[in-house]
């Protein structure tokens, strides 16, 4: 059998009371901890976000689909191009599009985060995930 540990329960009311009986010191000291705490949580639920955002905004082709793309245009401006790698490099072009879509998407995202615009957001650091 377990035994669960069951904290009293106050309610904000009396906890606020409670608090208004505090000395100067302490009250400061409790009001400092309360603002850390938050901090935290705040920070927390803020860093998974921003790190999805990040992830979002640095995500690129792979290497191998970026070096079928960079081959087609290459053969595209040498007109080489047969009709096959020309489809081809439409539905690559298709790909980078969304690619872009989503990553200008997530710029947003961050920005609003930042509470900022996306003309004040400096894009090199959105890139090294930097705060400005």
């Amino acid at each position: 059998m377990s035994i669960t540990e069951t904290r009293p329960q106050i309610s904000l009311p009396d906890l606020l009371n409670r608090v208004a009986q505090l000395n100067s010191g302490d009250l400061e000291q409790f009001v400092s901890q309360v603002l850390t705490l938050r901090a935290k949580r705040v920070a927390t639920s803020i860093s998974k976000q921003k790190t999805d955002i990040l992830e979002k905004i640095n995500r690129g082709l792979d290497k191998e689909t970026q070096n079928r793309y960079n081959d087609l245009v290459a053969k595209r401006q040498t007109e080489m191009l047969t009709n096959k790698e020309h489809q081809e490099l439409l539905n690559l072009i298709e790909e980078i599009e969304q690619v872009d879509a989503e990553r200008a998407q997530a710029l947003i995202d961050l920005a609003q985060l930042r509470n900022s615009t996306l003309s004040h957001c400096d894009r090199s650091h959105a890139l090294r995930g930097n705060d400005p």
